[in-house]
């Protein structure tokens, strides 16, 4: 059975691709009005998600299932 894609929710949807443009958490954090904490969590939830270890590792694969 193929890997299933995981389920990205709409705020992480909104993050990832700001996170590849490569804004640090801070300016994201001003930029969707959420606490730093909050975009550390879903920086994390997302490398979770992907498997990632590190932000480049994420931002790869997030392109190959085309997350971004």
């Amino acid at each position: 059975m193929p890997e299933a894609e995981p389920l990205l929710t709409d705020r992480e949807e909104q993050i990832l691709p700001l996170i590849a443009e490569g804004l640090t958490s801070p300016q994201i954090a001003d930029k969707v009005f959420l606490s730093l904490a909050t975009i550390k969590w879903y920086r994390k939830k997302l490398m979770i998600k992907l498997d990632a270890a590190n932000t480049a590792e994420l931002i790869s694969k997030a392109k190959e299932k085309g997350l971004i």
